[in-house]
């Protein structure tokens, strides 16, 4: 199955070294935003074609389907191209940064009829996993979520610390992880929520820091705490604070009340997260089956940011 890769930053990175893993797949377009570096990974990762053009991909009848891994702003119209060129495509979180352009791609995904997911990359984390195997065996209830995102973001710089061209967003983006966990892991859409945000940045113009309070109706609540400001630890980590037991995840790794990693090697068949979710979209586009982490599935998150993003207070 040959797939494209859309983003030579350090996401699209990620996703074609966890394509490579998979077996019968190979990345054969690599789409970019920069001409130099574009063709520099290309060249790493020994891949046939690259290009600054998302259609010229497009345009090859061999590619079955395209990962987005491109800027946020880009999202829902690179997302609508490729859906209405007639291949699958698995978005890189927020499928879009505002809630019109997620209802227009989930209605493109309807008529169209092909796969399409949205990265939210938490639901396939084995960490996460084995909470939601607990779930869904009636072993745990979630009584609350703590979660703390930090990052040290004072210009605009990707994940590996190279600058990049646009802004990230802590609602839009790194609070989309949160939001769609939290109603993943209970089975339910939130039903109370507000949002605050500190001093918007003279130069970026977003917000550096945010704190967020859900709950869902059987009682379960999420505290989210975000910032740009955070000189470290990096990342996100989550602690659920359950009916039986305290456990706290830092990505890919789970720990228990006393801080001993809990096994995760029997959970997936890869310990990494980007990996799996890359095997969901190859899985669903040779079975022709829904996907965890469908775009229709993904849209209560894309609800949930829009009415947080109404509550919000300077």
């Amino acid at each position: 199955m040959k797939i494209c890769v859309a983003g030579e930053g350090a996401f699209g990175t990620k996703h074609i070294e966890a394509l490579c893993n998979i077996e019968s797949v190979e990345v054969s377009w690599l789409v970019g935003g920069e001409p130099n570096n574009t063709q520099a990974v290309a060249e790493k990762f020994n891949i046939a074609n690259w290009s600054c053009d998302l259609s010229d991909a497009l345009n090859d009848n061999d590619i079955a389907g395209v990962v987005l891994a491109t800027p946020t702003p880009i999202h829902a119209a690179q997302a609508k191209q490729v859906m209405l060129a007639g291949k699958h495509v698995l978005v890189e979180i927020p499928m879009a940064d505002n809630l019109a352009d997620a209802l227009e791609l989930v209605a493109i995904q309807k008529q169209t009829g092909v796969i399409a997911m949205a990265g939210h990359v938490r639901r396939f984390n084995p960490s996460h996993q084995w909470i939601h195997n607990k779930i869904q065996q009636g072993e745990l209830k979630i009584q609350q979520m703590d979660v703390q995102t930090y990052f040290y973001r004072r210009s605009n710089t990707n994940a590996k610390g190279e600058p990049r061209s646009w802004t990230d967003h802590l609602l839009w983006h790194h609070a989309c992880h949160s939001v769609d966990l939290f109603q993943y892991q209970t089975g339910q859409q939130v039903s109370q929520c507000y949002a605050l945000q500190g001093p918007i940045h003279a130069e970026l113009g977003i917000a550096m820091d945010m704190s967020i309070g859900m709950k869902v109706p059987d009682g379960a609540l999420c505290t989210l705490s975000l910032s740009f400001n955070n000189d470290g630890p990096f990342g996100t980590f989550f602690r659920y604070i359950c009916d039986e037991g305290t456990f706290t995840a830092r990505y890919d790794d789970l720990f228990n009340s006393t801080d001993n990693p809990i096994d995760l090697s029997q959970v997936a068949i890869s310990s990494n997260g980007i990996e799996l979710i890359d095997r969901e979209f190859i899985q669903a586009i040779s079975s022709g089956c829904e996907p965890n982490s469908s775009l229709q599935q993904c849209l209560g998150a894309m609800e949930t940011l829009h009415k947080l993003e109404q509550s919000l207070c300077p």
